[in-house]
């Protein structure tokens, strides 16, 4: 069996696809990668080709918790990365990831701390970021992260976890992983529903990935659609009190303008 696979989740012509790639093979330890897509076009098939890459086609893709799922079950190995296509990799991410994940005693999930990419630029800290890092002390301590009340609380007041920093253990997640009924926070959802879960969430505080920020991003446009708003008060509201959900969610206003260019 496998140890490890990156599956790059690929969508349309994406003109950052190649750096992700070229992240990905410049890892200290290699991993198998995957490319995962529902929009089969000629850059795919191209870079695919160039870089001696499995392209999975999924011929019945009905939106993006589709697409994530059926990029999950094409690793076979015992830990899979959904790599987003237009964000990229430090060289020791699965260095990281491994030395983690092979010492621990039930993982669900594996994930580290990340930058930003805006126009080009690494950025390694600003206001939004910061905040995250403070939700996320907690777990910083490697005896408290397998505890219910320190996973729920981490996510309990918004989402501190980057998507495509997370490396999933598979024997003991459930599977399909994503719920379709989610655009935007179907992440947050797994980790809430983890959460409740026996098993440590892995947590490395390096940064080991960088997420880019940009107008083409399903994040961005999810945000000026307010779809995000919707979704944001329907998983507040499996942790708090209608009245603790209202105020959050005017603060989530405001904080939503840093995922903005």
């Amino acid at each position: 069996m496998e140890l490890h696979t990156f599956v790059i989740c690929a969508y349309g012509k994406s003109r950052y696809l190649e750096e992700c790639i070229h992240s990905l093979l410049r890892q200290t330890v290699k991993s198998k990668i995957l490319i995962a897509t529902s929009t089969p076009n000629d850059l795919i098939d191209k870079l695919g080709k160039q870089y001696h890459l499995d392209i999975r086609i999924n011929r019945e893709g009905k939106g993006i918790a589709d697409d994530w799922n059926f990029a999950y079950a094409q690793a076979k190995s015992k830990y899979v990365t959904l790599a987003h296509q237009d964000d990229i990799y430090e060289s020791d991410y699965t260095e990281s990831m491994l030395e983690l994940l092979e010492n621990a005693e039930k993982p669900l999930i594996f994930f580290s701390n990340y930058g930003e990419i805006r126009h080009k630029n690494k950025i390694k800290s600003n206001a939004l970021l910061r905040v995250k890092r403070i939700m996320l002390m907690p777990i910083r301590y490697k005896k408290m992260c397998k505890y219910r009340i320190i996973k729920r609380g981490i996510v309990s007041l918004g989402n501190p976890i980057c998507c495509p920093a997370v490396t999933y253990v598979k024997e003991n997640i459930r599977y399909p992983l994503f719920k379709k009924h989610f655009k935007s926070n179907l992440d947050w959802e797994v980790w809430e529903r983890l959460s409740n879960e026996k098993g440590s969430f892995e947590y490395s505080g390096k940064i080991l990935m960088y997420h880019r920020i940009h107008v083409e991003s399903e994040t961005s446009i999810l945000i000026n659609s307010k779809e995000r708003t919707i979704e944001d008060y329907e998983m507040l509201s499996r942790f708090w009190p209608q009245w603790v959900v209202k105020i959050c969610i005017k603060v989530y206003s405001k904080g939503e303008n840093s995922n903005k260019i």
